[in-house]
Parts: C-alpha cells; sequence; structure tokens
C-alpha cells in the first residue's frame, strides 16, 4: 500500500521549525510495511495544497497531512482536504465539549474562533485528541483514505501511536522489522565487498550499508506477519554478518555508540585510560566523558596544542618535535606513551594533526592526522588523511582514535 505524506505550515517551508514530524511518521510507516513515495511540504495556501491533493490522490493510496488544523484563518487543511473528497463540514458535539473542557482546565479564554475547530468532514471518522484542542480525521473516499493530523509534536504522536497506527496496520497486516549491526575500523566500499553476493541476492530480509562518520552501519531489514516471524528471519543474516566482520563489529544495539563500546570494554577489563590531544582539543575526552560511569576508567585528559605543552606535560622530547614536526608518527607515539606515563594509565590514546583549514603543506597537508594508543607497553599508531572542514576532519580524527583504542584493547586483552 502507498503512502504520502504532506505536512502543511509557511513556517515549515521558511525553516522557522524543524520538521520532526515526517522523519516520525515515516519511520512509523515503515515499520508497518507501507510503502513512502512521496513527502511533501506546502504553505498556508489553499489553491497549492488543494493542487498537490488532487495530484497526490491519482498516485497514492493513503495520504497523510499534518498541521493546519488550528482555529486561525490561515489554517485550511480540514477545509482543503474536505473540498478535494466532495464532503462539507459539520460541527462534531463531542469535540465542542472537549474543546471547552480543554480550554476551561487551563484557565483559557474562549473565543469565537475556537469552535471552527469542533467542524469536521460529514463523513470523517474524528480522532479525538486529548493533549489540545484540534481533533484529527479520517476520510475514506474509494481507494483513497486522508488522514489529518495536528501540526504539533505533543498531539501528534500520541494521536498516530494510540489511533491511527492501529487503523494502517488493519490496512496492511504485514510489518516491517529491523535490525542494526555497526561497523568500526572500515570503510563503505570495504563494507558493501564483502557482502556484495548478500546484497545482489537479497529478497527478504534486505541488508544495506550506511555511511557514517568514522562508521558503517549494516540495517537488516524483514517484512512477514508480525514481528516474531520478521526476526527470524533476519537472526540468520545478522549471524553470516558476524562471521564475516568479527570484531569490526562494535554493537548490534541501536542504542549503543562506539564511545559506550569502548566503555565496555574498559569496565569488562579493568582498565584506566587517558587522553592526549592536540588537533582535537578535547573533542576526544568529550565523546568519553557523555558516557555515565567513565570517571571510573578515565584518568585524565590532556590537551597539548602547543609544543610546550606536548614537551611539559607528556615528556615529548624537543628533538622529537624539532626533527619530525609535530604533525608526526614519532611525536604522536610519544604523545601516547607519555600520557600513559604522566597519568599513571593503563592506555593513553593520542591525536596530532592538521585540521585545517591552514596550515599545511605540501608534504604535510590539511587533513593529515597521526594517532597512536598505549597498550601494555606496545604501541599502535596510524596516519590518516581527511578531507572536509575543519570540524569534519576532528570528527572523523575521533573517531578514527576510538576505534585504534578498542582495537588496541581487544588485541592486547583477548
Amino acid at each position: 500500500m502507498t503512502v504520502e505524506l504532506i505536512c502543511v505550515g509557511t513556517e515549515l517551508l521558511l525553516g522557522n521549525i524543524v520538521n520532526t514530524n515526517a522523519a516520525f511518521i515515516a519511520e512509523k510507516c515503515a515499520m508497518l510495511g507501507l510503502s513512502m513515495y512521496y513527502q511533501s511540504v506546502v504553505g498556508d495556501n489553499p489553491d497549492r495544497l488543494q493542487e498537490l491533493l488532487k495530484t497526490a490522490r491519482g498516485r497514492s493510496q493513503v495520504i497523510i497531512l499534518c498541521g493546519g488544523l488550528g482555529p486561525t484563518q490561515d489554517d485550511l487543511t480540514k477545509e482543503t482536504a474536505a473540498k478535494v473528497m466532495g464532503q462539507k463540514l459539520r460541527e462534531d458535539s463531542r469535540a465542542r465539549r472537549e474543546i471547552q473542557e480543554f480550554l476551561a482546565k487551563r484557565g483559557c479564554q474562549i473565543t469565537d474562533n475556537n469552535w471552527k475547530q469542533a467542524m469536521v468532514p460529514e463523513h470523517c471518522q474524528v480522532l479525538y485528541n486529548a493533549n489540545g484542542t484540534a481533533p484529527g480525521m479520517i476520510m475514506e473516499d474509494g481507494e483513497t483514505r486522508m488522514i489529518l493530523l495536528p501540526g504539533p509534536p505533543n498531539e501528534l504522536i500520541p494521536m498516530f501511536e494510540e489511533q491511527v497506527y492501529p487503523y494502517l496496520h488493519q490496512l496492511q497486516p504485514e510489518v516491517i522489522c529491523s535490525k542494526m549491526v555497526k561497523l568500526c575500523g572500515i570503510g563503505e566500499s570495504s563494507a558493501e565487498t564483502k557482502i556484495l553476493d548478500l546484497i545482489e541476492a537479497q529478497t527478504n530480509p534486505t541488508v544495506a550499508p550506511y555511511a557514517k562518520t568514522g562508521e558503517v552501519h549494516l540495517r537488516i531489514t524483514a517484512k512477514a506477519a508480525g514481528e516474531q516471524e520478521a526476526y527470524a528471519l533476519i537472526e540468520p543474516v545478522e549471524q553470516e554478518l558476524k562471521n564475516r566482520f568479527g570484531d569490526l563489529i562494535y554493537t548490534d544495539d541501536p542504542q549503543v555508540s562506539l564511545e559506550m563500546a569502548v566503555y565496555e570494554l574498559l569496565k569488562e577489563k579493568r582498565l584506566t585510560v587517558t587522553t592526549a590531544e592536540s588537533c582535537t582539543g578535547g573533542l576526544l575526552a568529550g565523546r568519553l566523558i557523555n558516557v555515565p560511569g567513565i570517571s571510573e576508567f578515565l584518568k585524565e585528559g590532556y590537551i597539548t596544542y602547543s609544543n610546550e605543552a606536548k614537551e611539559k606535560l607528556l615528556g615529548v622530547a624537543p628533538e622529537t618535535l624539532q626533527e619530525y614536526g609535530a604533525v608526526s608518527a614519532q611525536t604522536a607515539e610519544a604523545m601516547a606513551a607519555g600520557g600513559a606515563r604522566a597519568a599513571g594509565a593503563d592506555l593513553c590514546i593520542a591525536v596530532t594533526g592538521i585540521a585545517g583549514p591552514c596550515g599545511g603543506t605540501s608534504k604535510k597537508p590539511v587533513g593529515l592526522v597521526y594517532m597512536s594508543c598505549y597498550c601494555k607497553g606496545k604501541l599502535y599508531t596510524e596516519k590518516n588523511q581527511y578531507t572536509g572542514s575543519r570540524s569534519k576532519i576532528r570528527e572523523y580524527s575521533v573517531a578514527s582514535a576510538l576505534t585504534l583504542l578498542r582495537k588496541a584493547i581487544i588485541e592486547q586483552y583477548k
């Protein structure tokens, strides 16, 4: 079954409000196995909305509209939708009563235009609103179903979950379920190459790679009559991915971030860590500090942006800086070893590089970053060349540093 989403509101077109409703509704429709091929945003203009609705009727079986159900003159979604569906408006007595009670409880003065919200299409199913004054509506005409929802998310979300989701579920008995496998230490193209045979042969479930900053996520999606059947289809594919990628997989929990996975390793092995940062300027330590409980394992966070700081805080030899420069493998290794020694930590992850936009040379261009991890007397060192803005280079550097830290722990503490 095909679904189309139309979000109404000039404020959306102007960028005054972020359209979170679209993401929410699209995700819920995908879970139901509904195919959403079109999403549109239209201003508070009845002529343009009417034109869009006529187009939508010709290509989609379910049309979901959100916004434009308020009491003011520019709120014309229901009037326009009713016209397109060939229905007149009538007053709904329950809606009127609930509007009056809702406003009275909050000590709000009731004005004549409030009663506009009690007007609904004559043959619609009314979706009563416990969180606001605008009821939603469902209209049916032949093969077309039109669902109208209020714009405020605190009203739209419960109305959708409690009333619209069950309605749509009856129309589409199949469900779609997904499982995410998160990788680090591998690029999107390399990850895709390792599963190309699965992608080319897939029917149900399907596997798709998504590139994230310094990570690759693999989404397994299955369609079935119920959740239990869908996850039963997903399970063997997930196991095959785990067999192929091994330790490159850091989690299959959508709520777990890379820094959380590193924290779990530190906790499991009872290891302490410190950070020594130059170009990332505390961003790496900040990612770790985002994780509750990290204080037990994070000993210190050094920001050694200048050569003097590298010498004073980390004990980097002036000769190393003079001969190889601040951005070098030798300096990164000296920072890692010195940071572990200074903090008395089991591990130290160090980062030094050129984040730009200036400061690069032909031999050491912008985006060149060295990182090193000290672990049990061994140094794990990497050279990376990133592109993009200063902030992007720093973000990629942090993701790579967390990946290197994780790799060192896994290899040294098997």
